[in-house]
């Protein structure tokens, strides 16, 4: 079974980092992890689910979401099955449930920044920045 797993999210102050992971197991992710583009997405409730970062097959190639250039990265290791989004400076705004995601069909330099482009889906990881 196809498996994206969050983890890392929590409650912070205002200015604090936080590091979600999204380890990827089950089916081909175990042994192909390196041919899924990966990207993160929030949602608040009550709001539509909102691009934040994504990743090349590689890792070579990433996109940020303008709202969060310079305070947040992703990155990604193939060996580990794993993509991590590195959060600086985190905002009040910044408060949703953060979802991972991988895409299939991305060629081997492309990011996908467009959630119906995505394959699998994780169930989310709550990120709460208090002011």
């Amino acid at each position: 079974q196809v498996q994206l797993v969050e983890s890392g999210g929590g409650l912070v102050q205002a200015g604090d980092s936080l590091r979600l992971s999204c380890a990827a197991s089950g089916g081909t992710f175990s042994r192909t992890f390196s041919r899924y583009a990966m990207g993160w997405f929030r949602q608040d409730p009550g709001k539509e689910r909102e691009f934040v970062a994504a990743v090349s097959r590689s890792g070579g190639n990433s996109h940020l979401a303008d709202s969060v250039k310079g305070r947040f990265t992703i990155s990604r290791d193939n060996a580990k099955n794993t993509v991590y989004l590195q959060m600086n400076s985190l905002k009040p705004e910044d408060t949703a449930v953060y979802y991972c995601a991988a895409d299939s069909r991305a060629s081997f330099f492309s990011v996908t920044i467009t959630a119906p482009e995505y394959d699998y889906w994780g169930q989310g990881t709550q990120v709460t920045v208090s002011s």
